[in-house]
Order: C-alpha cells, then structure tokens, then sequence
C-alpha cells in the first residue's frame, strides 16, 4: 500500500514524508514546485526525500486532476492522501488572488474527485489553517467557534475548501480530517515565514518589520510536534457522527501563544546578535493574536505539544546556518 502525500517539497510536506518513509510506509510525493519561494530550497528537501527507494516524486499540479490520475503508479494501493498542498501566505494573497483560489479551492476539488475514485482510500487528511478565526476575537481558538469573518483571501480559500470537504463526506462518504495548523516553524522552514525572514535580516544586518508596532501574539509550533500530531490523526480514521458522516477538523498548535517580543529575543540569543527593529503598522489581512484550544485533538489522539521556542529556535537556527553555510 502506499500513502499520497501533496505539497511533497513543501516545508510540512518534506517533514511528514521523511517520517513515513523512516517507517516503513511507501510515499508518492505530488508537487509543483512553483515559485513562490525558493525552488532550490524545495529541490533540496526532495533530494533528500529521494535517497529513499520507496519514494515516489510526481511533479504535477494537484489542480490537473486528471493528469494526477494518469500518472499516479498503481493508484488502486493508495490507502490514504494527505493533502497538504496549497498557496499559502496571507499578504501575498493581496498581489496574486487567482493563484489561491486556483490551488486551494479548484486543488481541493481535484483531491476529493480523486479520493472519491481511489477505492482504497479509507482516509483524506487536509491541512487548513489558523487563519480562518479571522475576526474572532474570543480566544482561544476553537473548532466550535464561527469562522464567517475571514480578514484574507487566504483565509476564505481555506474556510471554502473545509466546506467542500464537508459536502463529500456526507454526500460520498469520504472519511475525512481537516487540521487547522497554527504557525509551524523548524528546520527547513519556509523563507516567507518569520523565523527565516527574522534570522536572515538578523544575520544580514538588515532591519526586520514588527507588525502592529510589535503588539502581537503567535501560537508558534514546533514542526516535529505537529508532524507527530498528524501522525497519530492518520492511523485513526474518524468513526460516524450520529448523521452518518465521517468527518473531523481539529486545531494542531502548541497551545502556547508568544509575545512577538519574546520570539526576536529568542531568536537573536540563539543567533549571537541583536536585531535591528522596525516598528510598523498593522498590515491587511493580519491579526493580532493566535491562540490554539487543542483539547480536541488532546482528548482523541493523546496529541501534546512538548517544544517551545527556546529549544526550537535553536534547532532553527542551526539548520538556517547549515543551509547557508554561514
């Protein structure tokens, strides 16, 4: 059996995939490789991917459901997909609209038409995102809470393909997981992400932007704890609501929010050296505070965080370092 997993060079992607392969399990990686940010980094990530024999990479758009169909080795072995392509990024989603809806709403389409003809599959998990609490303001973020507010194009994207998945669920019978990630961080980061964006500029000697004049809280989680959290949430497909429905959307975060402040502290001890700060304004799309209620996932899967920045900005840097041999 093998297990499909998109957005194969992406930053969550690669993780979870050198975790599958370690165990044993065979990985067909889909992925673009578009540049939104650096392709080099995601070239490097499927090269290491690919020192493993069970490891099969499709370069495709997830979008082209049939060119998938065509080119998927023995898809009748598929057992599961993790859907973890997307076009990611709140403020980007202000200069390039149509490359959102395009990935996160047609490539849901595509992946859930595709599990609706892979008989085999007995679970789609997906990935979503903090970003759909929009204007919620009562923290912490739960899954019961309303998500009509969306502050981004992102955000409505991501609300419009957990909406999506919820219509194949109860119309086809598709046991499906949404997972809402709240700020992953790590080695092999993405550089659009502030741990990399901070840590170059710092080592550069280059001024970094402190949205709403520093005044903000992030629920930053450490990407090994949240590659052990999906894990857990894929060997236990969801059971059957009392509709009949297999369906489950979990908060995946740390639990832990951080002062932005404290974060560029962290990250300079751990660089040997003091940022330069620019105080800013709050930007379009963006929020003051993420904080994730992780008492579902705790209860169902066992699933706890056990990394906080301290440790995991090291790691980080160290990993930035080694990359950019500095």
């Amino acid at each position: 059996m093998a297990i499909l997993v998109t957005g194969a060079a992406g930053f969550i992607g690669y993780h979870l995939s050198h975790a599958l392969l370690a165990a044993g399990e065979r990985v067909i990686g889909v992925d673009n490789l578009n540049d939104y940010y650096s392709v080099a980094l995601k070239e490097a990530r499927l090269a290491r991917l690919a020192t493993h024999k069970a490891f099969t990479p499709l370069k495709l758009d997830i979008a082209d459901r049939a060119a998938l169909l065509r080119a998927l080795p023995d898809p009748g072995t598929i057992s599961a997909v993790v859907h973890l392509a997307a076009q990611a990024g709140v403020r980007y989603s202000l200069i390039n609209p149509d490359a959102y809806v395009h990935a996160n709403v047609v490539g849901q389409l595509a992946m859930l038409e595709l599990c609706r003809k892979l008989e085999g599959v007995r679970h789609f998990v997906y990935a979503s995102t903090s970003s759909v609490y929009g204007g919620n303001t009562t923290l912490p973020f739960s899954e019961t809470d309303r998500v009509d507010d969306p502050l981004s194009l992102y955000a409505a994207t991501k609300r419009s393909a957990e909406l999506m998945t919820h219509v194949y669920a109860r119309v086809h019978g598709i046991p499906t997981t949404g997972l809402r990630f709240f700020t992953v961080y790590g080695p092999w980061g993405r550089p659009d992400m502030s741990a990399y964006l901070f840590t170059d500029a710092i080592f550069a000697g280059k001024p970094i932007q402190l949205y709403n004049n520093g005044a903000m809280r992030r629920d930053f989680t450490f990407i090994d704890d949240i590659v052990n959290g999906v894990l857990k949430v894929m060997a236990g497909p969801p059971p059957a609501d009392k509709s009949g429905v297999r369906e489950r959307l979990y908060n995946i975060g740390n639990n832990w929010p951080e002062e932005l402040l404290h974060y560029v502290a962290v990250l300079e001890r751990a660089i040997g050296k003091k940022a330069i700060i620019e105080l800013a304004p709050m930007q379009p799309g963006e929020v003051t505070e993420t904080y994730a209620d992780i008492s579902a996932i705790q209860r169902d899967f066992g699933f706890t965080p056990k990394t906080r920045i301290e440790e995991g900005i090291p790691r980080f840097v160290a990993w930035f370092k080694a990359y950019h041999g500095l």
